[in-house]
């Protein structure tokens, strides 16, 4: 049986940090790993009351490093062959969203496997951006020759892993993840221009991962063009 770690990497997600670690938690993972990439709102706190729950491994970065960073981190310290990521601002995390993600990998039906929450602001079915998605199962073996890039990627980790799994021509599954809900930027963020703002950075962030990894985008193009 292949062991499968969760990874949860949480910064300033107070809200829905307990509700989603105990439901993780909850589920038949052999591990769970939570980053706290430096927050500094209660998240901290919270995490430190869960820590009797068996599974759960507990890692706390003393600044905030970045999601790649955070990511990289949860895989270097993880045992299981099969790699669950998790979002920490989830609501109404099923188990079912589990095994629609772990499944397909478990089974050699798919090398990577991307979860789309249904509850979000675009319309899943048409849903441009569903490639950036946090909730992923993959190999772990399959990302251990990026980890450093994937520190320094920050919120361009998943494009990164994208690329990477597309340069390698590897098999990528999207399962629709019903009734979970993934709040937007404006939800979160107490103002309108703060949203805005993280918008921008984000964007930045994973343009810049697009240039930093252009080598990547030059042997998807070659892989497409040999097919022809």
């Amino acid at each position: 049986m292949k062991k499968i770690s969760a990874i949860i990497c949480a910064y300033n997600e107070e809200k829905t940090i307990k509700e989603v670690v105990t439901t993780v938690c909850g589920y038949f993972f052999d591990e769970v790993i939570v980053v706290n990439d430096g927050s500094t709102d209660a998240t901290a706190k919270i995490l430190s009351e869960l820590l009797f729950l068996p599974s759960l491994k507990y890692i706390a970065l003393p600044e905030n490093k970045g999601k790649g960073y955070a990511m990289a981190t949860g895989i270097e310290n993880s045992t299981g062959e099969i790699i669950v990521f998790i979002d920490a601002d989830l609501s109404n995390l099923k188990e079912e969203h589990f095994e629609q993600l772990i499944t397909p990998v478990f089974s050699n039906e798919a090398d990577m496997v991307l979860g789309q929450a249904t509850e979000t602001l675009i319309n899943y079915k048409i849903n441009p951006f569903k490639s950036f998605t946090g909730e992923r199962a993959l190999l772990k073996q399959d990302v251990l020759t990026i980890l450093e890039e994937m520190r320094t990627s920050k919120f361009g980790v998943e494009t990164l892993i994208n690329l990477h799994y597309q340069a390698q021509e590897k098999k990528v599954k999207y399962v629709m993840l019903e009734g979970l809900k993934h709040p937007t930027k404006f939800d979160k963020a107490s103002t309108k221009s703060k949203a805005i703002k993280e918008f921008v950075l984000e964007g930045h962030q994973i343009a810049l991962a697009l240039f930093n990894n252009f080598n990547l985008i030059t042997k998807i193009a070659r892989n497409q063009i040999n097919k022809f």
